[in-house]
């Protein structure tokens, strides 16, 4: 690839109130687990939804989930739209206008400067119910229709922004902030833009997603995410937000733009017919890492670290798992890449997830670090971690640079079918 596109800034909002590059440092390297109580201030029936899932056929529903805290702040004068009108949009399109704004600055750029231009809008997301229904008349209608809608995340970014480039919100589950990612870069290649935004965003409109698994038997026994962990029983419900300024490398150089990693590869795949709607594929999965290599031009060996999709569930981590190991396994026990997920410091964060497994790369590439997935004190035996070659990131670690360059890998997965791989190269840094 003679000009390949590259990372030139980003911006993100996790649970633990962090919404800094360097704040998620700190979270990741304190090993710090940022999972609360469910909020208070939504409306939500929560006695009624704890004692529910105490019916026969459902799963206990702990009082545990990683919420923003930061979900209901939003300057609407800031944006030019009334207080009236800001209530009734769904707070992922507010997050998502906030880290897009942020995303931009953090490139040295001043968004305003961008107005008119051929700027891209690429933003992973799904319904998670806000509002009022909009067959009732309410002091919201007229606004509902705009402020709930999906396709408006990434328009409502591209008009207050005054962006002439695509703007495209894109819905696979819980691979969307990847899927996004990946037709960022296939516009940039393409000149349907000249930058683009890209990321993912999930914020909760109600709790819903809980009670599906707690019908599934898919959350948590305890309230605690534990991925590739022997004693991982389910997934916990999060939410959080990442978005990245994409260039080709050649003009990012010209404007003198910081280059945080460069896209080797994104490639996605469907696992077509499984034993049910949602069940993994480690067929496709295999396809999909080779294909993301041969892309690439790398062998398995060349990729230092892998940031898995790793949810906590008995099926998703065992396909992953026996996936990863029949493409990354290396030949001699103890060389293989680093396996983790931040799922274990954050929850599921959703639609975002693949965004958010993305920054923890680049924050750690640029601290030469690699940090430790919590609550794998004993890891999974659905392989066999010595002899097939992956390494579990159960501590701090170096991470060394190769010829001046660390590589990564970032999966997500989505119960739609569709899967994602990015590999991306880090140029060295001096660790902080």
């Amino acid at each position: 690839m003679t000009d390949p596109v590259v990372i030139v800034g980003m911006a993100l909002e996790t649970p633990g109130d962090v919404d800094t590059p360097e704040a998620f440092w700190t979270l990741l390297t304190e090993q710090r687990e940022a999972l609360g109580p469910f909020p208070t201030d939504r409306g939500w029936s929560l006695n009624e939804l704890f004692e529910g899932s105490r019916r026969e056929g459902f799963t206990q529903i702990h009082n545990l989930g990683g919420f923003l805290s930061s979900a209901a702040e939003f300057d609407p004068e800031f944006f030019g739209i009334s207080p009236r009108e800001a209530v009734a949009m769904d707070p992922q399109q507010r997050v998502a206008l906030r880290l897009a704004w942020r995303a931009v600055e953090n490139s040295g750029i001043n968004p305003d400067d961008l107005a008119g231009h051929d700027v891209g809008c690429y933003v992973g997301a799904s319904t998670l119910e806000y509002g009022p229904p909009m067959a009732e008349f309410s002091h919201h209608s007229g606004h509902l229709i705009t402020g709930t809608s999906l396709g408006v995340i990434s328009g409502r970014i591209a008009y207050l922004l005054d962006f002439a480039g695509p703007a495209v919100t894109v819905d696979t589950s819980c691979s969307s902030a990847l899927a996004a990612f990946h037709t960022a870069v296939a516009a940039l290649h393409s000149g349907d833009c000249d930058l683009a935004l890209a990321g993912g965003v999930t914020v909760m409109g109600s709790p819903g997603y809980f009670v599906e698994f707690s019908k599934q038997h898919a959350l948590s026994d305890d309230g605690h995410c534990r991925p590739y962990s022997a004693h991982a029983s389910g997934t916990v419900w999060a939410e959080g937000a990442a978005m990245f300024l994409l260039q080709k490398r050649s003009r990012a150089l010209a404007d003198g733009r910081p280059i945080l990693a460069e896209v080797t590869a994104s490639v996605l795949n469907s696992d077509g017919r499984t034993t049910g709607l949602t069940a993994p594929s480690q067929a496709a999965q295999v396809r999909l890492f080779r294909r993301a290599l041969d892309r690439a031009g790398l062998a398995p060996e060349q990729v230092d670290v892998i940031e898995g999709h790793g949810t906590g569930t008995r099926l998703g981590d065992r396909t992953e798992l026996r996936s990863l190991a029949a493409t990354y396994g290396a030949a001699a026990p103890g060389t293989g890449a680093v396996l983790g997920s931040v799922k274990s410091n954050l929850g599921h964060t959703q639609a975002a997830a693949g965004a958010l497994g993305l920054a923890k790369v680049l924050v750690a590439s640029a601290h030469g670090s690699i940090p430790p997935t919590l609550h794998v004190d004993d890891p999974s035996t659905e392989i066999d971690w010595e002899s097939q070659g992956l390494r579990l990131a159960d501590k701090l670690r170096p991470w060394p640079a190769t010829n001046g360059r660390r590589t990564a890998a970032v999966s997500a997965f989505g119960m739609s079918g569709t899967n994602t791989h990015l590999l991306v190269s880090m140029p060295e840094q001096e660790a902080s």
